[in-house]
């Protein structure tokens, strides 16, 4: 009875590794979605050398001129490319998460949708990732800021900042950086914690915006009406 016991405690063993072990070949191939998604925007980094930008265009197999001439919109049409890949994995496999692909590779899914327009379609399924610790539930929490800031919305854990063009009390036309307005403000730091963050809101606006940037706290009424004011 003991070895029948053994040897169906073997087999159950077999059969649950079998089932957690990664799928190196999806894993690759979300690698480097992630490379380039990422890579593409450390294009842009304030704080990147020309020498630094140089060899990255070549690691990715971007050509110089091409870069000069579409800048940012070399960056859209990748997005766009890495998130029919996402999709159709996603229709595949489901969100693949650590347990598909283990970690850090499990947020690349995440950091196409969250630079994509199609977050309201797939935050159910970012949701349930987090619930089911497949992604950190802090992924889950900048994706429901975001959303929430697309539909003009305040954000819950003040993860989003925003850049608007207005125009100044002369007239003059004046790019303005801010955090998005939050919800129950005054909270926001305990959500953070509870949420996960290491960082409050006002060193996440530093991270987001540069060392020299001071927090100012905007309310939806104003950063609407900076935004009606350049029309």
């Amino acid at each position: 009875m003991r070895k029948i016991f053994l040897l169906l405690f073997g087999i159950s063993s077999l059969l649950m590794n079998a089932q957690q072990q990664v799928n190196e070949a999806l894993k690759k191939e979300l690698d480097e979605i992630m490379k380039v998604d990422q890579g593409y925007r450390k294009l842009f980094h304030t704080e990147i050398t020309p020498e630094k930008k140089e060899q990255l265009l070549k690691d990715l197999n971007i050509d110089p001129e091409e870069f000069k001439k579409k800048d940012w919109q070399l960056v859209a049409e990748q997005d766009s490319l890495n998130m029919q890949k996402i999709e159709n994995i996603i229709a595949q496999y489901g969100y693949p998460g650590k347990t598909l692909v283990g970690e850090p590779t499990n947020k690349a899914a995440w950091y196409v949708i969250q630079h994509s327009t199609k977050i309201k379609k797939y935050l159910p399924l970012i949701k349930e990732a987090g619930k089911n610790k497949e992604i950190p539930f802090t992924l889950v929490a900048m994706m429901e800021d975001r959303s929430l800031m697309d539909e003009d919305k305040e954000q819950i854990y003040g993860t989003q900042g925003k850049g608007e063009m207005t125009k100044d009390k002369d007239g003059k036309q004046v790019f303005i950086s801010f955090v998005w307005p939050v919800k129950d403000l005054k909270n926001v730091n305990k959500r953070r914690k509870e949420a996960g963050f290491d960082s409050t809101i006002e060193e996440n606006a530093k991270r987001m915006f540069g060392q020299d940037f001071k927090y100012e706290i905007y309310t939806l009424k104003q950063v609407l009406e900076l935004r009606n004011k350049n029309k």
